[in-house]
């Protein structure tokens, strides 16, 4: 080093040193940004790659056209309110039902227990469908729940309940009569399904289904009804 570096400062000889390497490789400073600079462009080619090949494999695909999708909903299907078919019943006059008289006698005579397991059948029905009725095996295509109902509301529910099943030609139906201290309405369903004609068996539901506060109720099937002619 000269005589005259030696008098520069620290910072100056660092400035002429790179000048000086500046000047015998030329090119260096060059190839260094060129590396810089190429970098970033592999990149931006490798991402328009990406996109031409994504378009490629859209073609020909089509947009579903969603107008046309039904939306599922779960039917919630509510059981018949005991109060409104004893009033649909007091509003349409007569029917048919009005011929199947049900006394309260046996229901006066034959008090049951709140927590009593009613249990029913005529002479003739089967034993296995006996037992799938009480196992609740059979399918109930309506319920009636009477909670709040008036003696007179609920007999008039219970043949309401029965008619439509006849007029869709079912013969399972739930009558929901609750407990109570007394079993008051329990005692009276009790006493009418024995007299219906209709009814073939009836038996207190499962604990799952009710309990000893509903009963499970084997009707005749309306087999004339011009409904379901074949």
């Amino acid at each position: 080093m000269s005589n005259q570096d030696s008098s520069l400062s620290k910072e100056q000889q660092n400035l002429l040193k790179a000048f000086k390497k500046q000047i015998t490789h030329p090119h260096s400073s060059k190839i260094e940004a060129q590396t810089v600079e190429k970098k970033p462009q592999v990149a931006e080619i490798k991402e328009d790659d990406d996109a031409d090949l994504f378009k490629k494999a859209l073609q020909g695909v089509k947009q579903l056209d969603n107008s046309n999708i039904a939306k599922l909903e779960k039917s919630r299907i509510a059981k018949p309110d005991a109060k409104v078919l004893a009033k649909r019943a007091a509003a349409e006059g007569p029917r048919e039902t009005d011929d199947a008289e049900l006394s309260d006698t046996q229901a006066m005579l034959n008090p049951v227990a709140s927590q009593a397991t009613l249990s029913y059948r005529i002479a003739t029905l089967q034993h296995k469908v006996f037992e799938d009725l009480k196992a609740g095996n059979l399918r109930w295509f309506e319920a009636v729940d009477l909670h709040g109902c008036t003696v007179e509301e609920a007999r008039i529910a219970v043949l309401q309940i029965i008619q439509m099943a006849k007029d869709e030609n079912q013969n399972v139906i739930k009558i929901v009569h609750g407990k109570g201290p007394e079993a008051i309405l329990k005692t009276y369903v009790n006493g009418w399904l024995r007299q219906h004609r209709d009814v073939l068996a009836f038996v207190s539901a499962p604990e799952n289904q009710g309990g000893t506060g509903a009963v499970l109720v084997l009707l005749k099937r309306a087999e004339k009804n011009p409904k379901f002619k074949q």
